[in-house]
């Protein structure tokens, strides 16, 4: 009973956070990991989680990262990388290479480096989106850009976590042929998602797959059909976790097979009626949504809080190197997407400067980085850790506040053009 305890506990918390963020407008994340801090600093939750709560914490992070998968318009993303790339490219490698800088020049560690670099890689695209919607800004170009340029930033993100988290954890020797085979497998991995994604989940397959007699006749759609769709849920759920676990099998955090899994199956895979076609998919992803941002995904963030127990001295020691590290990728990382976005993507001057406010936040795939590094694998030390938390916290609230302030001057530029 202990640990339905911890749970009924956690959800509290869960609604609290949501509430909090509800009012605050700012990312939910930022009050789930304060509410697990809270609670096992007051002594409410154990430093030490049950294993029924971890195992719940971690089946949370592979249904959030499905979730996000699952909500990309696949299409959309394809015809929109063109004008992303650069925004991507360089918005992705000027913080990865600071955070890499920062944390070489303060610890010297090769390994936490690369785990500070992979963490301030990523962009929290659902907080700058609110934020934009927010400040009626969720229609700009600039939104458009910011868009697909993070999601291109979280699928290069997630393949450098699956090469180099295995090589940083000491699980893979740094010799080139180690590097070489772990290459090989984060390949064969992608190659296995491409083969579902043209082969296996379509009723419809495209290119050579088309020709070949009989394939027409399975699929997504197929499955669903035999129970007249009343469990998309767990069938989409099932292919979740079983893209995971192909990924766990190769070495790879399940995380990234479960975001990988929800990009390739699209809309179009569960138009069962005809007549609505597009009710089936809005209820599925809806119901997706509640189980991965309500009530199952919001306890692997609840999880990492937990292991932030508050140490004044602790704080004290790593506040100077948190404000260094805050204050260098707030600045590469809007000169890099801003630049990028001016020159590679063609937008105007204000939707740069937008755009590069918009990629300042960090959400969860930076944690899933931190629990990884910190928590699994024990790669980084417990000040990193504080470290690169305060960051991520720092750089998720400058997101609302700077678009904020720069919405006056980008109408009035905007009207002016």
């Amino acid at each position: 009973m202990e640990s339905l305890n911890q749970l009924a506990i956690i959800w509290c918390g869960v609604f609290f956070a949501v509430y909090a963020a509800k009012k605050t407008h700012l990312t939910s994340v930022l009050f789930l990991l304060f509410v697990g801090a809270v609670l096992v600093n007051l002594g409410i939750l154990p430093t030490e989680s049950s294993e029924f709560i971890k195992t719940f914490a971690e089946l949370g992070i592979i249904v959030i990262m499905f979730a996000l998968g699952f909500e990309e318009n696949t299409s959309s993303f394809i015809n929109s990388m063109k004008r992303s790339w650069g925004i991507a490219f360089f918005g992705a490698l000027a913080p990865f290479a600071t955070a890499y800088a920062c944390a070489f020049s303060i610890w010297g560690n090769v390994n936490i480096a690369i785990i500070c670099g992979l963490t301030m890689t990523a962009t929290a695209v659902s907080l700058t989106m609110v934020s934009l919607k927010n400040e009626g800004l969720n229609h700009s170009h600039a939104a458009t850009g910011i868009m697909t340029s993070a999601v291109i930033d979280d699928i290069a993100s997630l393949a450098l976590v699956a090469i180099l988290i295995p090589i940083a954890s000491g699980e893979a020797a740094t010799t080139p042929t180690d590097i070489f085979w772990i290459m090989i497998k984060a390949i064969g991995f992608f190659a296995i998602v491409a083969l579902l994604a043209s082969l296996i989940l379509p009723n419809e397959p495209r290119g050579i797959f088309s020709k070949v007699p009989y394939l027409n006749k399975f699929g997504v759609r197929s499955v669903l059909k035999l129970t007249g769709g009343e469990h998309s849920t767990l069938v989409v759920l099932l292919i979740a976790l079983c893209v995971g676990l192909i990924a766990h099998h190769l070495g790879f955090h399940p995380a990234v097979g479960a975001y990988m899994a929800g990009l390739i199956l699209k809309e179009e895979h569960f138009q069962l009626n005809p007549n609505t076609p597009q009710d089936h998919y809005r209820n599925l992803a809806n119901t997706i949504d509640n189980i991965a941002f309500s009530w199952i995904g919001p306890i692997f963030f609840v999880e990492l809080g937990t292991k932030i127990l508050l140490d004044i001295d602790l704080l004290l020691q790593i506040a100077p190197y948190a404000m260094l590290f805050t204050a260098a990728i707030f600045t590469s990382q809007v000169l890099s997407a801003g630049l990028a976005a001016r020159y590679t993507g063609g937008f105007s001057a204000s939707d740069s400067l937008l755009i590069g406010f918009g990629m300042l936040g960090r959400a969860e795939l930076a944690f899933v980085v931190l629990n990884i590094a910190y928590v699994q694998h024990r790669i980084i030390t417990e000040h990193v850790f504080y470290t690169l938390m305060v960051t991520a916290f720092l750089l998720n609230v400058s997101v609302p506040i700077t678009i904020r302030w720069w919405k006056s001057k980008y109408q009035s530029l905007e009207q002016r053009a």
